[in-house]
C-alpha cells in the first residue's frame, strides 16, 4: 500500500512530517529529563505502529517543543550565571589575597626602615665615658703635674676597676702603653675626631676594633703620672698629643651633657 500527500505551497505539512523534523533535535534534549513529562499527552495521541504499519518517531506538539526550547535556554542561562558567579567569587579571593600580601609587604619593609632608623639613632648617640660619674678636673686647669703647664683633657671620678666605655663609634687606632698616660684607648670617631681615654688598668679591645657608644674598653685606673685612680679623657681634631680641644663643649655637642 502506497501513502501519497498533495503537494503544493499551500498545503499545510502533515502531523508525520513535522514529527519527522524535529526527532533529531528532540533526541537532544532527551537527556534534560524533560521530552518524557511533557510530550507524553501527545504520544499517547499517536496510532499505535501495529495499526499504521509505519516505523514509530517522537511526536511533540509546537508549543511543548517550544516549551522544552525555552527550559533548555533557561538552564544554559542558569549555568553561564553559576559560571560568572564562581569567576567573580575567585577574583575577588585573589584580590583580597594581593591586597593581603601587599599590607604584609609593606608592614615588613615599615618594620625594616624603623628598625634601621633606631640602629642609626643608637649609633650616633653619645654617652659618658664613665656612667654616672662627673668632672673631677677641668680643661685647662694649670698645674706642675701636667708637663705642659695646663690640662689637656678632663678627669672623671672614678674609682679604679670602674668600666670605662666609648663616647661614640668609630675605630680603635691605639690601645695599651701610652707613657704618662700609663695604660689607654684612642678612637679614631666616624666623624674624624679622635677621642683618648686614659690612666686605664686594663685595656679591654685591640687596634682595628670597631666599637659603638656604650662599648666597653677598659676598667679606670691608675696607671701612668696620676696621683690617684680616676678616668682622663681627652678630646682632638687628630691621634697625636697637641691637638687637644675642649671635652665638654665637644660631648655637649653631641648631646652628652657632664
Amino acid at each position: 500500500m502506497a501513502f501519497t500527500r498533495a503537494t503544493g505551497k499551500h498545503r499545510r505539512p502533515s502531523r508525520m512530517h513535522r514529527s519527522t523534523a524535529r526527532a533529531a533535535g528532540v533526541a537532544a534534549l532527551a537527556a534534560t529529563g524533560v521530552v518524557g513529562t511533557l510530550a507524553a499527552p501527545a504520544l499517547a495521541a499517536e496510532p499505535a505502529a501495529e495499526q499504521t504499519g509505519l516505523t514509530p518517531v517522537v511526536t511533540i506538539g509546537d508549543s511543548v517543543a517550544d516549551e522544552i526550547e525555552a527550559q533548555v535556554a533557561a538552564q544554559q542561562r542558569a549555568a553561564d550565571l553559576a559560571e560568572a558567579e564562581r569567576k567573580a567569587v575567585e577574583a575577588a579571593r585573589e584580590k583580597a589575597a594581593k591586597a593581603a600580601e601587599e599590607a604584609a609587604e609593606r608592614a615588613r619593609a615599615a618594620k625594616e626602615r624603623a628598625a634601621r632608623a633606631a640602629e642609626r639613632k643608637r649609633l650616633n648617640t653619645y654617652v659618658a665615658p664613665v656612667a654616672g660619674s662627673y668632672v673631677s678636673t677641668g680643661y685647662r686647669s694649670g698645674g706642675a703635674v701636667w708637663s705642659s703647664g695646663s690640662h689637656t683633657g678632663i678627669d672623671f671620678h672614678a674609682a679604679g676597676g670602674t668600666p670605662v666605655q666609648a663616647v661614640g663609634p668609630g675605630t680603635v687606632v691605639e690601645a695599651g702603653w701610652g707613657g704618662a698616660y700609663g695604660n689607654q684607648v684612642v678612637i679614631r670617631m666616624n666623624d674624624g675626631t679622635y677621642t683618648q681615654y686614659g690612666h686605664l688598668s686594663s685595656v679591654e679591645v685591640s687596634v682595628g676594633r670597631q666599637v659603638t657608644p656604650g662599648t666597653p674598653i677598659g676598667l679606670s685606673g691608675a696607671t701612668g703620672n696620676v696621683t690617684g685612680p680616676h678616668l682622663h679623657f681627652e678630646a682632638r681634631t687628630g691621634q697625636e698629643y697637641g691637638s687637644d680641644i675642649d671635652p665638654v663643649a665637644y660631648l655637649r655637642s653631641h648631646g652628652v651633657h657632664v
